[in-house]
Formats: structure tokens, C-alpha cells, sequence
């Protein structure tokens, strides 16, 4: 299953390359940020593939910065933009997490190593407590990216469900929220999978969870076209 992260690289490539290539015809900070977690989320999958044939403090150091950190709360601060209204809120946030994001990087970078051997044999996520050392300032922004993540992510979702729910509008944008909550989640479940000294289902958790975030990512663009080409023409524009 070693090939499976390079087929994941190219899948979610590939699905930010549409994402920021929509965003620079159609504007839209909710794909800027959907397509910057893509990257982070496609050079976790390279480097995780990169390390079974070489290794390097630096591909370990990428793999965990994007991966384990960055990844979900860039993917979910998409959701946040496309979900609150509330003016000035959104590009605060943003702020905040590019400064902690540079913060995380700088930290992560310079982490030590435990100067146990890498063993190209066996997967990154089942061998980088052993060889990387994470101390408490690493686990503190661990805990703060990911639940921020989480938060927006399925936070969103529920959100959208209960918008749907009360004025019966935007069903495809529902969906699309969920899909790419549960996507960006995906890896998740497969990192406790790896806790049970499954490895190699977090590479098809990965795998998975790119193809139902561009899923997800189709029907929540739907939506919004949606509500552009429903929206009522004043009655001064057609005299």
C-alpha cells in the first residue's frame, strides 16, 4: 500500500489546482483558504510517500508541520469564510492563524531529534514519536490547530444543517460542508487506526478523505451558483 500516498499527492494537486484556479477567475477568500490547506495537505501525502525511499530530518519535520497541524485548520478556516457574515471576523481569524502558522513552522523546524535510526521500511506515522522530539510548546500548538480545525469544520457543518433545517434553502451547500468536514477528518480516524498499530490505513484514510473533500467541494461550489443565478432581478433593471 507504499504508492498509495503518491496517489493521494495527485489527487489533491490536482484538486487545488481547480480550487485556485476558480478563485483567481471568480474571487472568493473561502477558496483561498480551501486551496492553501489543499497544498499543506498534498505535501504531507508527498513527503509521508518521499520518506519511504529517502529519508530526511526535513521531509519528517514537513510531514508533521503540514500534516498533523496545518492542514485541518487552513481547511477549515474555507468554512469560516463562507459561513460568517459578520464583517471583519473571518480576515481576524486569518491573521491570527498566519501568524501562528509561521510561529508553528519556525517551531517545528528547529524541533531536536531523539537520534534513533529511520527505518524506510516502515511508515512515518508509525515511527515519528521514536525519531522526532515534540516537546510542550509542539503538543500545545498540536492541541490549538487541531481543535481549531475541528471546530470550524464540523462546526460549519452543523451550521449549514441548521440553516437548511430552519429556512429550507441551500440543501447542496449542506452537503458540501459535510462532505468536506468529513474529508479533512478523514486522516484522523486513520491516525487512531495507526495508535492500533494499523499504519497503513491512514495512507487509504488519506486517499479517501481528498477524493470526498473534492466531492464535497463540487456540491458546496453548486450551491453557491446556485443562489447567484436564483437571485431575484430588481424590477428597475428590466425597464
Amino acid at each position: 500500500m507504499h504508492f498509495l500516498p503518491f496517489v493521494s499527492t495527485l489527487v489533491t494537486f490536482t484538486f487545488a489546482a481547480v480550487v485556485l484556479l476558480r478563485f483567481a477567475r471568480k474571487g472568493g477568500m473561502h477558496l483561498l483558504m480551501w486551496g492553501i490547506g489543499l497544498v499543506l495537505y498534498g505535501l504531507g501525502t508527498l513527503a509521508e510517500a518521499w520518506l519511504f525511499f529517502d529519508y530526511h530530518p526535513f521531509l519528517l519535520k514537513l510531514w508533521y508541520l503540514t500534516g498533523a497541524i496545518l492542514t485541518a485548520a487552513w481547511l477549515g478556516q474555507g468554512t469560516i469564510f463562507l459561513l460568517v457574515r459578520r464583517r471583519g471576523v473571518a480576515p481576524a481569524l486569518t491573521a491570527v492563524l498566519t501568524l501562528l502558522s509561521l510561529f508553528a513552522a519556525f517551531w517545528v523546524f528547529n524541533l531536536p531529534l531523539t537520534g534513533v535510526a529511520y527505518d524506510l521500511a516502515r511508515p512515518v506515522s508509525a515511527q515519528y514519536k521514536d525519531v522526532l522530539v515534540r516537546d510542550g510548546v509542539t503538543m500545545a500548538l498540536l492541541a490549538v490547530f487541531t481543535s481549531y480545525g475541528t471546530l470550524a469544520l464540523v462546526g460549519g457543518a452543523l451550521y449549514s444543517a441548521y440553516i437548511f433545517w430552519r429556512k429550507r434553502v441551500l440543501p447542496n451547500r449542506v452537503i458540501g460542508n459535510v462532505l468536506i468536514a468529513a474529508g479533512a477528518l478523514s486522516p484522523a480516524l486513520g491516525g487512531i487506526l495507526v495508535t492500533r498499530g494499523l499504519g497503513d490505513y491512514l495512507f487509504v484514510s488519506e486517499l479517501l478523505g481528498a477524493i470526498v473533500m473534492f466531492v464535497g467541494f463540487l456540491a458546496a461550489t453548486s450551491a453557491l451558483m446556485i443562489v447567484r443565478e436564483s437571485t431575484p432581478v430588481p424590477a428597475h433593471a428590466t425597464e
